[in-house]
């Protein structure tokens, strides 16, 4: 019966737990949490990290997405996935926004298309990003966190600059210079 659970789909799995199959919601749970626990790991910086683990991020996540399951409109396979994406992006967001009265942070845009891919999948197809995501997370954390703020929340050099204590904008780009150089040895390698 595992085996049968596994392999059934997610759209299947969906019309199951609007019907109230709490196996159904265990199977979807155990199906996407990884996924968005490697997702995400890394993309909340660290000076708002203390306040909120990746980990707790994502529970919180699920447990708020699939309270509201009767208004989850999903119409192909990869959609709930880039769904649950979306929601994990806006929990990250509010934490961004919570911890803005110890740094100096931009309000990001919430101009995120859910069913289409992100602006990095599209930039660098998704394919590629599998091995941009296992490059990331084989940076530095201030690397990482560097290029993320900048190539997935457009933050501008200024912005960097005050958001990882760099004395100018021109020493921030350097250090995401420096940064991008060890992400782009790390997908070719």
């Amino acid at each position: 019966m595992a085996d049968y659970r596994k392999a059934e789909s997610t759209l299947s799995l969906l019309d199951r737990v609007k019907a109230g199959d709490a196996l159904a919601l265990e199977t979807l749970l155990g199906r996407y949490r990884p996924r968005l626990v490697r997702w995400a790991s890394g993309r909340l910086p660290a000076y708002a990290r203390d306040l909120a683990e990746t980990q707790d991020l994502v529970q919180e996540t699920l447990i708020q997405a699939f309270k509201k399951v009767e208004a989850i409109e999903i119409r192909g396979e990869g959609a709930l996935q880039a769904y649950l994406r979306q929601v994990l992006l806006n929990r990250i967001r509010t934490e961004l926004r919570r911890v803005k009265r110890r740094t100096p942070a931009v309000e990001l845009s919430e101009e995120v298309q859910v069913d289409a891919p992100s602006p990095l999948e599209r930039a660098i197809g998704a394919e590629a990003t599998d091995t941009y995501e296992r490059a990331l997370m084989s940076l530095k954390d201030t690397d990482r966190e560097l290029v993320i703020a900048h190539v997935e929340f457009g933050y501008t050099h200024e912005e960097l600059a005050r958001m990882f204590n760099k004395p100018t904008a021109n020493a921030a780009r350097s250090a995401l210079r420096r940064a991008l150089l060890r992400l782009a040895q790390a997908m070719n390698g």
